[in-house]
């Protein structure tokens, strides 16, 4: 899993724009037995069918998004910077210094902003605004940059390189949710216990809009996302500011901004960690939203749970996660998929 993890970071796939992370998933998954179905829909989610040992009596989803939080070039200035907007949720101050990378023209830039002997004592007090992020790349001129082929509409990405630090942890972009992703491809490569639907989804930074289609197109009964959630595990921040903690174990959800989640499913969760002898922990406070917030309002409403590893620094180069939650995620997942298709 971990090595799928590696790869998949490595692309680039903002909202909107993930063919090749499903390329990548679509070549892996052509290799996998026991696959009835794959197949990509209108919008770009990838759906797999895949075939287990039993019958199933329920038909169960478990999905992840593809996509990653970025920026998009609104505008190519006179002196041949890239005026940039983000998509997805990004702190400016976060994005400030940071490289970047433009896909479609293979070219690397770094992101600045206002300069602070231009801003005003009350801007000096602020974060910096999303109208002043510009990429620079190296252009100097508005006429260079376009014979590069960039041009307004086009995807930025963080740029960051897999780092592995100590106390079993690892860092690096889009680890939200390549993990999810990486998680669902260890499930497809192995025997599973019961037919089961995978939901390869897009677009889930900007409002869960893909996961929207595919669960409509699927139709489950029951759902199990695989997700990141923030962990503010910080020195300095406490009780239940903290959020998570990594090194705990997977987070099962009992509500966020955008679902309550199956009370009997989140019961059940911790139950199964008890029997696998692994950690289990929860959110201590009721925020941010993923892909379950579409998912169970579908058609006449899907049972759904949400399994999260803990992740410091989200939305950031560097997202920071530890890989015991990871392992242990994975088997709760595969646990659970097997409790909601027996209930």
């Amino acid at each position: 899993m971990l090595n799928y993890l590696k790869q998949l970071c490595a692309l680039n796939g903002i909202s909107g724009d993930e063919s090749q992370i499903r390329e990548y998933l679509e070549e892996k998954i052509n290799t996998f037995p026991d696959i009835l179905e794959c197949r990509t829909d209108a919008l770009g989610n990838l759906l797999v069918h895949k075939k287990g040992r039993k019958q199933a009596k329920h038909t169960v989803l478990i999905g992840a998004h593809m996509d990653e939080v970025g920026f998009v070039i609104t505008e190519i200035l006179p002196d041949g910077k890239c005026m940039l907007d983000t998509v997805g949720g990004i702190d400016s101050d976060v994005a400030v210094g940071r490289a970047v990378y433009l896909p479609q023209a293979d070219r690397f830039g770094v992101i600045g902003c206002k300069p602070v002997h231009l801003l005003s004592s009350e801007e000096k007090e602020q974060k910096p605004k999303k109208i002043y992020l510009i990429a620079d790349i190296g252009s100097q001129s508005r006429e260079e940059t376009i014979k590069l082929h960039i041009l307004p509409g086009d995807s930025v990405c963080y740029h960051s390189e897999w780092t592995e630090l100590g106390g079993n942890r690892v860092a690096s972009k889009a680890i939200d949710d390549r993990f999810g992703c990486a998680a669902m491809l260890k499930l497809l490569e192995s025997e599973i216990a019961y037919d089961t639907w995978f939901g390869f989804f897009v677009q889930e930074e900007i409002g869960l809009r893909g996961s929207k289609t595919a669960a409509y197109a699927v139709n489950p009964d029951f759902a199990l996302i695989l997700e990141t959630t923030t962990a503010a595990d910080l020195d300095g921040v406490h009780d239940g500011n903290a959020v998570c903690h990594l090194g705990a174990g997977p987070v099962a959800l009992f509500m966020d901004r955008a679902t309550i989640y199956d009370k009997e499913l989140y019961k059940i969760a911790f139950a199964e960690a008890e029997k696998l002898n692994i950690p289990c922990q929860t959110k201590s406070r009721i925020a941010g939203g993923n892909d379950a917030g579409s998912v169970h309002v579908t058609r006449d409403g899907v049972r759904t749970l949400a399994l999260s590893i803990p992740c410091r620094y989200l939305h950031s180069p560097y997202c920071t996660a530890q890989i015991s939650d990871m392992i242990s995620t994975c088997q709760l997942a595969e646990n659970m998929l097997e409790r909601m298709h027996e209930l």
